[in-house]
């Protein structure tokens, strides 16, 4: 599914624009929407949508204006205008389309069949990627070691042996792949960055996990990672995103 945001000043426009990609691009899934280009920053950032439909002439800031304000955008732009002298200036901004008003419905369709076939390649390619740096990568990370104090002994173990981990008031309790269980006397915090690098993310505030031994995505409630161990991790609902992003779902 592809996530889209719209931004427009018109409500009307903003009204008809998701009507028509409800009835006819069932694909899209219209997840924020803005009324100003300050607005529409703001909502981008926090849907990291793959698709803005963003309109061109808006009071204050213009949609380019929006735009350049981004450092590094990452989704797919249509600009949608009710001015045609603009298309050039929108094509010189590698949109993949724009849209004149009122929209026409197959105009939509195309732009939008084009725009989910560069997303997906996209996709693809980033999660490629992503395969291959796991595996330039896996050996020398699941290598590295970190040094476990508990009340008895310092233990030295490495980052591949470890399964998930536990927050315990100012105690870790760290789960290992041959069975074990070490109460580390640090708080968890001390761990969350230092083990990031190793390919863990922290999917509730009481636990940081492995993604080499998560076994699936467990849908019930706001989400859960089941574990090698059989234990299900539970996912706060805003680390959601976060994590799925991290797990390239």
């Amino acid at each position: 599914m592809i996530r889209a945001v719209i931004i427009d000043d018109e409500e009307p426009n903003l009204t008809n624009l998701k009507a028509l990609l409800l009835r006819h691009c069932p694909q899209i899934t219209v997840t924020g929407q803005a009324s100003n280009a300050d607005d529409g920053i703001e909502v981008i950032r926090n849907q990291r949508p793959d698709l803005v439909f963003l309109d061109i002439q808006m009071p204050g800031k213009s949609g380019f204006d929006l735009l350049t304000s981004l450092v590094k955008p990452d989704f797919e732009v249509i600009f949608v205008t009710g001015f045609d002298q603009y298309g050039i200036q929108a094509i010189r901004f590698s949109a993949i389309d724009y849209l004149l008003k009122p929209i026409d419905i197959q105009d939509l369709k195309a732009a939008v069949a084009r725009a989910v076939e560069k997303i997906t390649e996209k996709q693809q390619n980033g999660q490629l990627q992503n395969l291959v740096q796991l595996l330039l990568h896996s050996q020398q990370k699941t290598e590295h070691r970190i040094a476990l104090a508990s009340a008895r002994e310092t233990r030295l173990v490495k980052t591949g042996e470890i399964i998930r981990c536990v927050a315990d008031n100012n105690y870790t309790l760290f789960f290992l792949t041959n069975g074990e269980k070490l109460l580390v006397s640090k708080p968890m915090f001390d761990y969350d960055e230092m083990l990031k690098e190793y390919g863990f993310i922290r999917p509730h505030h009481s636990h940081l996990v492995n993604v080499s031994y998560v076994k699936s995505l467990l849908k019930e409630d706001s989400g859960y990672l089941l574990m090698m161990d059989e234990f299900k991790v539970p996912i706060s609902r805003l680390r959601k995103e976060s994590i799925k992003k991290a797990l390239s779902l």
